[in-house]
């Protein structure tokens, strides 16, 4: 894991004062993984608009209750660490091995949501999110009610 993103955990999440330093670093490496899914996913058609820009940071800030500057600087390590990486199997590992089932389908809803910031869902997105689902096991009734959501949610915005 870069130094860098090690260093942002520890000076801006908070943990229980008495983890396993494994646990910890695990905890990161998870968090940082489903940073760089959003932002793989924000960067998947042709151009990355503001609109998909602020969804990421959106989605990072309520699923990790941080502040848009914390947002935004996790999104630039999570695009460093995407530029080091050779595929998703690094990320999707630590999620599937890490999460519940219910965190992996947050995940899922998480990157529809990313895919619709636009107005206009990419056929590589959908397979994107459709591969994703695959390798975290979330089951394909759940990629669909999540697509579903994250469709409505998109039209009545």
């Amino acid at each position: 894991m870069l130094s860098a993103i090690k260093n942002f955990f520890e000076q801006n999440m908070l943990f229980d004062m008495n983890p396993v330093v494994n646990s910890e670093t695990q905890e990161h490496q998870v968090r940082l993984a489903t940073a760089a899914l959003l932002v793989e996913m924000m960067n998947q058609d042709e151009k990355v608009l503001e609109s998909e820009k602020q969804a990421v940071r959106e989605a990072l800030k309520d699923n990790f209750s941080i502040t848009e500057k914390e947002a935004t600087e996790l999104c630039t390590l999570a695009e460093e660490e995407i530029h080091n990486s050779t595929d998703y199997y690094q990320f999707t590992k630590l999620i599937a091995e890490n999460f519940s089932q219910p965190q992996k389908i947050q995940v899922i809803e998480l990157l529809w949501r990313v895919a619709y910031a636009d107005n206009h869902l990419d056929s590589y997105e959908e397979h994107m999110v459709r591969r994703i689902a695959d390798l975290i096991y979330v089951p394909h009734q759940d990629f669909i009610r999540t697509k579903l959501k994250a469709q409505n949610q998109n039209e009545n915005s």
